[in-house]
């Protein structure tokens, strides 16, 4: 005969289910609250963030100089004119290679075309000059139509473009403070805060903190292997440009999938229009090499060490980030997920209780 249903058990397990349900919606209102006021302050949480981001690339030097005596003030003056020097060292280290041959690559663009027209128009395409001709003409007249999205299109990338520089200034002032001041944030924050939260969010903070400089510093990592792996196939296959493309490779490894296609396609490019087709196709298929080995081996191998996170779960919020915010979402993605790890260890810890205490009858007590 089979056991009835217990309607006291049934009612009970129904209340369970729906006071955790409510208790559920009520963080996720509380979450989709959050989200929103972060978004409208976007325009200085973001400048914070790539403030942040610095900071943990230059604390290192910083601390090295502070252990030797160096005033906070001295020692995060020097680090941030060294870390302008490098930057714009590294453009330029892009910049004038590209422009003193860029006569050569506009001949190798002009002549790339010119094969092209020249392939179109024998078998299997078949297309005469007249086609290419309509073809332009159609081209031109669509341009001309859409003049008027264009021109907020440029608009909206000035916009963009001044936005940027306003973010990366004020990055980089936060950064100098950061780097002056960042020891006496966490004293001064204990001195705020009443209770129990003196210790709680301290404590969050210098594991966040930590967690943080991991990633940078695995990233740096998985960005130099594409440069140095990219920029070996690439003096193989006597493309130009190479130490400008693998500097390129390194700095575009911070912006994830989006970096490493444009990356990517500037090589290619390359390739294409100063040594033809046939080393174009090559260098495609070592650049895609290179990034499925980076997306699918190094890249989660070294960031779930660095961050305590597992490789899926890296997978899995960079590619949760992308479709959420797009390349900020890819960017933020893993040191997001990595920072609620650090806080739901913590909230584990604190809700954990101890381990029982040994007694005189458990053979682990007794002493060998």
């Amino acid at each position: 005969m089979s056991a009835r249903l217990s309607s006291r058990k049934t009612a009970a397990a129904l209340r369970t289910s729906a006071r955790v349900s409510a208790e559920l919606l009520l963080v996720l209102v509380m979450a989709a609250v959050a989200l929103w006021v972060l978004g409208r302050m976007w325009s200085v949480v973001w400048p914070l963030i790539v403030g942040l981001f610095l900071t943990t690339l230059t604390w290192p030097l910083t601390r090295f100089l502070r252990r030797h005596g160096w005033r906070p003030a001295l020692a995060a003056s020097v680090v941030t004119v060294l870390f302008l020097l490098v930057a714009v060292g590294v453009a330029a280290l892009i910049a004038v290679p590209v422009a003193s041959q860029s006569g050569e690559l506009t001949d190798g663009v002009v002549d790339g075309i010119a094969k092209l027209r020249e392939w179109a128009a024998g078998p299997p395409l078949n297309i005469g000059d007249d086609q290419i001709t309509k073809a332009l003409d159609s081209g031109v007249a669509r341009l001309q139509g859409s003049i008027g999205s264009i021109t907020s299109t440029v608009v909206t990338g000035v916009s963009t473009v001044f936005n940027g520089v306003v973010t990366a200034v004020l990055a980089l002032f936060l950064m100098f403070f950061f780097l002056k001041d960042g020891p006496r944030f966490l004293p001064w924050l204990t001195r705020q805060l009443p209770g129990r939260l003196a210790t709680d969010i301290p404590t969050v903070a210098a594991r966040s903190w930590d967690t943080l400089s991991a990633f940078v510093r695995s990233q740096a990592l998985v960005g130099l292997l594409d440069a140095v792996f990219i920029g070996l196939g690439l003096w193989i296959v006597g493309v130009p440009l190479v130490l400008p493309l693998a500097v390129l490779t390194f700095v575009s490894a911070f912006v994830p999938i989006v970096g490493a296609l444009f990356a990517g396609l500037v090589a290619v490019l390359i390739a294409l229009v100063s040594n033809g087709l046939t080393d174009a196709l090559i260098v495609l298929a070592i650049i895609i090499v290179v990034q499925q080995l980076e997306g699918n081996v190094f890249q989660p191998i070294i960031q779930s060490r660095g961050l305590g996170l597992h490789a899926a779960m890296v997978l899995v919020a960079v590619a949760l980030g992308g479709n959420l915010a797009g390349v900020v979402g890819s960017l933020l993605a893993v040191p997001a997920a990595a920072l609620i790890a650090v806080v739901w260890n913590y909230v584990r810890e604190q809700l954990s209780d101890p381990p029982p205490a040994p007694t005189a009858d458990d053979p682990a007590a007794v002493p060998s």
